[in-house]
């Protein structure tokens, strides 16, 4: 099985998780004199089940991503933390950007008038760059998931 395929199965998983979840809680109490339209136990069984093969297909995940070279020295598992930082410093910067821009009509010259101090410009440089870092790491992990075998 490819990484990708795991990755899937993983996901699927948890979305499974969440709906079983749901399902339990809807069939957790009824009115008085009303049935359940599921056991919640078995529910419950079906969930914790779930749950063991979530931990294993994770395990393998990881194992897979911390002993796949992505190039030279550099396991998936560092270059998926790199794109996780190269997300987190253009967040940051999106953050700045939208705060610092200027949206406020003044009524009268006696109004508070607020003024950027940052470089707009200079900010927007900077997010288009990490973005497409982001974007070519990304499609180089995805390109790794598709061809690495899962351990």
């Amino acid at each position: 099985m490819k990484l990708s395929q795991a990755l899937i199965i993983r996901s699927d998983y948890q979305n499974k998780i969440y709906e079983l979840k749901k399902r339990i809680i809807n069939n957790s109490k009824v009115q008085e004199g009303e049935n359940v339209s599921e056991d919640p136990m078995k529910l419950l069984k079906e969930l914790n089940r779930v749950i063991d093969e979530l931990d294993i297909i994770t395990k393998r995940i990881n194992k897979t991503n911390n002993e796949s070279l992505f190039e030279d020295n550099i396991t998936i598992a560092d270059a998926i933390c790199t794109r996780d930082t190269i997300k987190k410093k253009r967040s940051a910067i999106v953050a700045i950007i939208e705060e610092a821009t200027i949206k406020v009509d003044r009524y009268s010259q006696s109004e508070v008038k607020f003024i950027s101090t940052v470089s707009i410009e200079q900010l927007q440089k900077q997010s288009d760059l990490l973005a497409k870092e982001f974007r070519e790491i990304d499609m180089k992990i995805q390109e790794k998931n598709w061809t690495t075998e899962l351990l």
